[in-house]
């Protein structure tokens, strides 16, 4: 895989940052004998590698998965535990931070997919459904269990799922804290495609590579557009693109995307 030089890159722990293809970037939590749980040394590389991705005008698609069976178990729920006489106020200053930080993946202007290969459970599926898609491998397995452990969910799931799935199923997923497989995942539109495990990854990966090939403005302004729900009604929808649209047409990518379809050649955007 080609990559960044390591000198320009992040120092990170319980994660990796690399750049597989042109204007694409691999996230992949490491930390494997802990199923990928959100470790205070994986949260604060997340953070950094989140600012260096969004300060590096080169990236147009981000990719995050799990190293080794799972894709991410959620939050340390040692470090949940570990202050059973602390304070409401006390737990929620450090909850706060902690939400943020993983969060800030939304902060991203370029499209982000959760490449889900294993289990994503409880907050490590919050950070798949704050991604703008997500893939599923065959045998994943996604829940938000929080009630089951006697604790309301976080890391905004009660507003991150019902904005994927629909309130009726979001009920059923939260109140219930069920687990289900990635096929019915996808039935459920909690995932947008399941892929044989083998070629998982190989497969993720082409579809953010030719989602980096195409225009990035078209691209960064549609991410907007379909941002949070997607437009409060159809009028507002028909005044954003009554901008978006010509701003698009202003461009030399629009000049080189018609140019590249005449010839019958892949377009070569510049996000001009």
């Amino acid at each position: 895989m080609p990559e960044t030089p390591a000198d320009a890159l992040p120092q990170l722990s319980h994660l990796r940052l690399e750049r597989p293809s042109e204007g694409v970037a691999l996230l992949t939590l490491d930390n494997p004998d802990m199923r990928n749980a959100m470790s205070d040394e994986m949260t604060s590389s997340w953070v950094r590698a989140v600012d260096h991705l969004a300060a590096d005008p080169t990236v147009r698609a981000v990719v995050v998965t799990g190293e080794g069976s799972a894709f991410c178990s959620g939050g340390n729920t040692s470090w949940i535990a570990s202050e059973p006489d602390a304070s409401v106020d006390r737990l929620r200053t450090r909850m706060l931070p902690f939400y943020r930080a993983w969060l800030s993946i939304r902060r991203l202007e370029v499209p982000t997919i959760a490449a889900v290969n294993g289990a994503a459970i409880g907050a490590g599926l919050c950070l798949a459904l704050a991604c703008d898609i997500r893939y599923a491998a065959e045998g994943a397995k996604l829940g938000l269990p929080f009630n089951k452990l006697g604790m309301h969910a976080g890391m905004a799931g009660t507003w991150l799922l019902p904005n994927v799935v629909g309130p009726a199923h979001a009920r059923d997923l939260l109140l219930t804290g069920r687990v289900v497989e990635a096929d019915e995942a996808l039935r459920l539109g909690l995932v947008s495609r399941v892929v044989e495990s083998g070629a998982f990854l190989e497969e993720v990966l082409a579809t953010a590579a030719g989602i980096a090939a195409t225009a990035p403005i078209a691209s960064r302004l549609t991410k907007i557009a379909l941002a949070d729900g997607g437009h409060p009604d159809f009028e507002s929808a028909l005044q954003w693109e009554a901008l978006a649209q010509p701003l698009t047409l202003a461009t030399a990518d629009l000049q080189e995307g018609i140019a590249a379809a005449r010839e019958k050649r892949a377009p070569e955007f510049r996000g001009e």
